[in-house]
């Protein structure tokens, strides 16, 4: 296989510095794309700070919209005619789509039109985020939708066994696995601040469990109350306080039911490393991760996971080893996995160190030499166009 550099267009409507699992795994991948030798061009809306930023030979910005209950990011608008007249110009050898919006779908149909090769990602569970909102039939639309977009590509890459397992059995086809790393040397248990657990009211015997992500009715946060107020009624001789890190839409509800928690906002870097290394227990009852980043985060931290069997969970959690879980849904059965743990000091004590030696050994540099293997083989398979590129309407009709 020819070790040439290749020219690798990435088309999201996310992004770092904004702050989300998605935006993480691109700005990670884009990272080591570039330090490995290839010519990478980010297509993606504009954020805040890009108004007078000029386009240039690694950066296309796009116009966008707001997208309603997430502040600061934006679904970017179609821009077929602007893709097309670029990439004429200057042609990629294959594009990766992150995202199944309006711009990911007019990357989509621009490429077919030059026949470019692409690669897709499904990063974001959407037709089960619509569920978690009541709306059902809308579920069933985004998935027919899902599923049109994505089978329009190459290749469509999944992070773990379990997202590719429901995909197969809803008829998405040619399916990969591209799984996530985590920065073991950011995220590291000698980050411990005793200062801040301090400033939390708890000394260095006392429990500080921990949870981390978007404030969101789609996190089962519900499950996050009840499941500390179990470990409360447990253990009532454990001093333990619940720390929230994130922001999001359910804050003020979550802030009232929770007076006695501490709420963090949204963290990133060593300050979050920081947050992570000094807490004790990790809860992460969500139940529409694709992957959940935040999994190996804690655990590379030196947490005890409690978390379903699905996702992360299911690919670096060995039940009762380096993490706990729970049956998907089984509500009664993840608290027991969160009292098991704090049944025994030594328990939690050797759950801890195995957790941080598993995490420490999923580094990004080699899913990064995945991911570069993974569109060289698409580029020398070459552009094989199989399907009409704009969706018809029996191909988003309701079962």
């Amino acid at each position: 296989m020819t070790t040439a550099s290749l020219h690798i267009t990435l088309i999201t409507e996310t992004f770092p510095p904004e702050i989300n699992g998605v935006a993480n795994t691109l700005g990670r991948l884009c990272e080591g794309l570039r330090a490995r030798g290839h010519q990478v061009e980010l297509v993606r809306p504009r954020q805040g700070a890009d108004q007078s930023r000029p386009n240039d030979d690694q950066l296309l910005l796009c116009r966008g919209w707001p997208l309603p209950g997430y502040p600061g990011l934006q679904w970017g608008q179609s821009s077929m005619h602007k893709l097309l007249r670029r990439w004429t110009r200057q042609r990629p050898d294959v594009l990766y789509i992150a995202t199944e919006g309006p711009l990911g779908l007019s990357a989509l149909r621009a490429a077919r039109r030059l026949g470019i090769s692409v690669v897709s990602g499904f990063h974001t569970n959407f037709q089960q985020y619509s569920n978690q909102y009541g709306l059902s039939v809308l579920s069933r639309m985004v998935t027919h939708y899902l599923r049109w977009f994505h089978n329009r590509s190459t290749l469509t890459l999944v992070p773990s066994a379990s997202q590719r397992l429901e995909l197969e059995r809803r008829n998405f086809e040619r399916l990969g696995m591209l799984a996530r790393g985590v920065d073991s040397q950011l995220f590291h248990p000698a980050k411990r601040d005793n200062a801040l657990r301090e400033n939390w009211a708890l000394n260095s015997e006392q429990i500080a469990v921990l949870h981390v992500g978007r404030l969101a009715q789609e996190k089962n946060l519900g499950l996050l109350k009840r499941c500390f107020e179990t470990l409360q009624d447990r253990y009532p001789l454990h001093q333990m306080k619940l720390v929230i890190v994130g922001d999001g839409p359910q804050r003020a509800a979550m802030e009232k039911a929770l007076p006695e928690a501490i709420f963090c906002g949204t963290l990133r870097g060593e300050e979050l490393a920081r947050h992570y290394a000094s807490g004790d227990v990790f809860l992460f009852p969500s139940l529409t991760e694709t992957f959940g980043n935040v999994v190996l985060e804690a655990m590379a931290s030196g947490l005890g996971v409690v978390a379903y069997d699905q996702a992360a969970a299911t690919q670096h959690i060995r039940h009762g080893y380096n993490g706990v879980t729970a049956m998907p849904g089984d509500e009664e059965a993840f608290c027991d996995a969160a009292n098991w743990l704090l049944e025994e000091r030594e328990t939690l004590r050797r759950v801890r160190l195995n957790a941080r030696q598993h995490a420490s050994r999923q580094g990004w540099p080699a899913i990064i030499e995945q991911f570069e293997n993974q569109l060289r083989g698409v580029c020398a398979q070459g552009f094989t166009p199989s399907k009409p590129a704009t969706p018809a309407l029996n191909d988003l009709r309701v079962p």
